[in-house]
This record gives C-alpha cells, sequence and structure tokens, in this order.
C-alpha cells in the first residue's frame, strides 16, 4: 500500500518561512514536518511513499537525493571523494517516489498524476503539514471494514484560545476549551480504494475536497475514522512555534516511533 504525501502547495499562511523553502520542509527540531509525518507511517509498516511535488519542487528532491548526507555526520576525503559516515540511519526500508505535479495543480489533479505510483487496489493520502499519535493499521482496518471508496480521519482542532466567563463585565474563570467542543475536522490520513481515481483527472483545476470528496459523499461512499487522541496541524507561525516547543520538551504527542 502506498502513501500519498500532499506536498506542492504554496504555504502562504506561513509567511516568510516559505519563502524559500515549501511548507512541508519548515522544521520541527532538524528536520522537517514532512519526515515526521512520514516517520509516523514507517512506525506502523508503511515505507513506500509518493510525494506529491509543485512549489520549490527541488528543494524536496535535494532533500531526500542527500539525504544520508544530511541526516549523518562524516568525514570526506578530498583527495579522492571518498565519504565515511559516521551514523547510522534508520529509514533504510524507505522507499520514496518524487514526483513533480505541476506548480499551480490543485489536489485533484495532483493525485491522479501519480496513479501510475500506485498499489492496484488500495492506497493512503495524508497532507504535507499534520501530524497524529493516530494508530495507522486501525485506520487502515477500519476502511477496510466498511467497503466504501474513501475513509478520512475525523479529528478535533485543538483549542486556541481560553474561554472566558463573565458576569457583568467581571471575569468569573479563565478555561481552555476543550477540543471536543468543537466539531469534527478532516485531518488528512486518509485510506482510499482506486475507483476514487475515476472522479478525477489531470487537469490543473481539478479539485479533492470541492470536487470529488464532496461528489462521493452524496453517494455514500466516504466513512469517518474517528481518532480520539491528538492532532495538529502546521498552518501559521504559532504552530511552527509550539510544535517546535513540544519537540524540544519531549512532549511531542505525534512521535510513536522510537529513536
Amino acid at each position: 500500500m502506498k502513501v500519498i504525501i500532499l506536498a506542492g502547495g504554496w504555504g502562504t499562511r506561513l509567511g516568510q518561512r516559505t519563502g524559500l523553502i515549501p511548507k512541508p520542509m519548515v522544521k520541527i527540531g532538524n528536520m522537517p514536518i514532512l519526515w515526521h509525518i512520514m516517520k509516523i507511517y514507517s512506525h506502523f509498516g508503511f515505507n513506500d511513499f509518493i510525494i506529491c511535488l509543485g512549489v520549490k519542487a527541488d528543494i524536496i528532491k535535494d532533500f531526500f537525493f542527500h539525504y544520508e548526507m544530511k541526516k549523518n555526520d562524516f568525514t570526506i576525503d578530498l583527495s579522492n571523494g571518498n565519504i565515511e559516515y559516521h551514523n547510522t540511519i534508520t529509514e533504510t526500508n524507505w522507499k520514496v517516489s518524487l514526483i513533480d505535479t505541476g506548480l499551480n495543480t490543485l489536489k485533484g489533479g495532483r493525485i491522479k498524476k501519480v496513479e501510475k505510483y500506485l498499489d492496484p487496489e488500495t492506497n493512503m493520502l495524508t497532507y504535507g503539514d499534520g501530524v497524529a499519535n493516530i494508530d495507522i493499521k486501525e485506520l487502515v482496518k477500519f476502511h477496510k471494514s466498511h467497503g466504501k471508496i474513501v475513509t478520512i480521519t475525523g479529528v478535533y482542532p485543538p483549542a486556541r484560545f481560553g474561554e472566558i466567563k463573565e458576569e457583568d463585565g467581571i471575569i468569573t474563570s479563565f478555561q481552555e476549551k476543550p477540543q471536543t467542543s468543537v466539531g469534527l475536522i478532516n485531518g488528512g490520513f486518509m485510506v482510499f480504494n482506486n475507483e476514487l481515481l475515476k472522479y478525477l483527472t489531470t487537469d490543473g483545476d481539478c479539485d479533492f475536497e470541492h470536487g470529488a470528496l464532496e461528489e462521493l459523499t452524496e453517494k455514500g461512499e466516504v466513512m469517518v475514522y474517528k481518532h480520539e487522541g491528538q492532532w495538529e496541524c502546521m498552518d501559521h507561525e504559532r504552530d511552527v512555534n509550539h510544535l517546535n516547543k513540544l519537540w524540544v520538551q519531549n512532549e511531542a504527542f505525534w512521535k510513536v516511533w522510537k529513536d
């Protein structure tokens, strides 16, 4: 089963951070969020990735082309070019296909453009900016149990602001609004049968959510896997700072893998 990661968008809401690099390459710790997402899937045994590229595609290609060098300390003998690496990378079982799907192509078109690289029956799909402590095997098991075309993972968006209670202008309490008080949203981490591809085209304006997913929803072909755990998306500068803080403090809820 292949894992498609949509990594071609502009990421304009991250401002200056995405002026030089694509959004999936913004770092948590010393590795891009794209790597963190792949580590989640890999932990559950899914190691065959198809990354849909677009904006600044060369930067993501360069990262994986020089992966061993970027991940390791090394000694290079400039007299002959021999390189000795001093660490052992743990991602030796990864297979990563880097496919340029167009600069301004919408998500549906990007998915359709990688059709020839997919497994013949069932594949997975996610965005290049969201992390979760999700059990991917349980997600796949759920998808196979219902026989519908698409499963999306429903998540609760993280609380951003405290909830104020007041009487006559005097604050009586201030507390974080619980996630469960907000409705479910699509958190990515999707599974689909390849019948989905019939609803997509390679046209640049072929969207996924506002197109195929809406049509399939009307036909009753979309199911939701309710993830009761944690999920967060790197959408704004505050998200970058928050996720990095969790990582530094060893509180990264999405780090389901072992070092």
